[in-house]
């Protein structure tokens, strides 16, 4: 097993990297890929977002912030990011959690806290019956509102209700009611389309069923709506339905139907693969669920997990098979989604490792379980390096620092430029290896920092918020 150490320098050199590739332009703005043969000629549309803009590294400096004191210049960097979407929120339509106000929320909590109050408040003002409007250039073009965790109603409803608060109710509210109208009866449960008028199926998180069901249960258990709980489950029914539960675990299939030649059946990272859907059956846990379709919700996320690391995944195995190592679609995110199962597991009843006799155990019985879930930590923790090395193997490095470079096998050249961002880039890439060098000392109690995507599915007393010295 790789040493904590280089984990972390890695990440940091990952971080160093970041840090030079910001330009400002009214404000710090980061190209989303480096190309030296092609510069980018200025700030992109989603200069902001938190998929690909400087929004998404309110969680990276948060990462940073937990293992050694900002720079100057970091600090400076959160104040410039406070400071832009403060003003840019009061006038942006885009409501969704990665390329818009949802992604303010997330940014603006975790960099100032307080400062996100009004985003919540925009948000419930441009809210109508079915939803938010998009901005976003879809095709199809959508004939109302995008249901989805990236670009819809799921994640808008996931931010608020991770952000808090009495003007997160109505936001919750209206987005909650929202997807329960569009849900679509099915033989097995309920079903969501991204966007009505698309008959292609997505079932996985960030743009089916799976994610949207998510946002029901957790918004069910916030707001003590049992029937958007139950809506949940029903979305989980299908998801179990179209997928494929076997010795090796549990997945759905990408894209339904499957007419693409040149992409595989089954994807295996958080998009679009049961490194995401684990997160579905963490909700319904949260929630209050023990069982769907006769299956304990525990057991179906940890065969979710389980289909991941029987997939193959982190080595290449053919072209197409896992070529990119971010966190949207890649390594980084499958090792934080098995550092998030760990802490779980370590932490399932009781408060740590040493657990006492429950109620109707005796000694003996609960050292076996207290054994059971060290082996589990210990197992997961494992996967996760895994994920870790294959990162540490193919980095670039150099004096500037690290990055990576994914492949895309239908293109000419296959290898792409490096890119800089939270969700496919070395900011995400740096963010995982800081937490798995963190995690590698500290143990099951390390401190994950909070994110609206992921919060409920890692004990709570690890849940960590990181103000900057950009709060206030």
């Amino acid at each position: 097993m790789t040493s904590a150490r280089v984990y972390r320098d890695l990440g940091e050199a990952a971080w160093a990297w970041v840090l030079q590739q910001l330009r400002e332009d009214d404000a710090p703005w980061l190209p989303e890929f480096v190309d030296p043969d092609r510069p980018p000629d200025g700030p992109a549309a989603d200069r902001d977002s938190l998929y690909a803009g400087v929004a998404g590294l309110a969680p990276a400096l948060g990462e940073v912030a937990l293992h050694r004191q900002l720079s100057r210049a970091e600090q400076a960097l959160a104040i410039g990011i406070v400071d832009r979407l403060t003003r840019t929120a009061a006038v942006r339509v885009e409501p969704c959690l990665y390329d818009g106000l949802g992604g303010d929320v997330t940014a603006l909590r975790l960099l100032a806290p307080g400062r996100h109050v009004p985003v919540l408040r925009r948000l419930a003002e441009l809210a109508t019956p079915q939803g938010w409007p998009t901005t976003q250039d879809l095709q199809p073009r959508p004939q109302g509102p995008v249901n989805d965790v990236v670009l819809g109603t799921a994640g808008v409803v996931l931010a608020a209700v991770w952000a808090g608060g009495p003007e997160s109710v109505p936001v919750v509210t209206v987005g909650a009611e929202a997807l329960m109208a569009a849900a679509e009866r099915t033989d097995a449960g309920l079903d969501w389309a991204m966007f009505a008028g698309r008959t292609a199926r997505m079932p996985n998180f960030s743009h089916g069923t799976a994610g949207i069901a998510t946002a029901l249960a957790i918004a069910g258990q916030a707001l003590d709506r049992d029937d958007w709980v139950e809506a949940a489950v029903l979305g989980a029914r299908h998801v179990l339905a179209v997928g494929s539960l076997d010795s090796e675990g549990f997945r759905a299939p990408d894209v339904i139907p499957h007419t693409r030649t040149d992409l595989e059946r089954f994807a295996y990272g958080w998009c679009h693969g049961p490194t995401g859907t684990s997160y579905l059956f963490a909700a319904l846990a949260h929630a209050g669920v023990e069982q769907v379709a006769g299956h304990p919700v525990n057991q179906l996320r940890q065969r979710c997990l389980q289909a991941v690391l029987s997939s193959g995944v982190p080595e290449r195995l053919r072209p197409g098979f896992w070529d990119n190592d971010g966190r949207c679609c890649g390594t980084a995110g499958v090792g934080d989604a098995l550092l998030d199962a760990g802490q779980h597991a370590a932490h399932e009843t009781g408060q740590g490792l040493g657990l006492g006799a429950t109620h109707g155990q005796g000694d003996a019985g609960a050292r076996g379980q207290a054994r059971t879930q060290e082996q589990r930590w210990e197992a997961l923790l494992g996967a996760a390096c895994v994920m870790g090395d294959a990162l540490v193997a193919r980095a670039v490095r150099d004096e500037t620092g690290a990055r990576w470079r994914f492949i895309e096998h239908r293109k000419d050249p296959p290898l792409q430029p490096p890119g800089t961002a939270w969700m496919q880039g070395a900011a995400g890439i740096g963010a995982f290896l800081l937490r798995l060098a963190r995690t590698l000392e500290q143990g099951p109690d390390a401190p994950v920092i909070d994110r609206p995507d992921q919060w409920w599915a890692v004990p709570s007393h690890v849940r960590h918020v990181v103000a900057s010295p950009a709060d206030g």
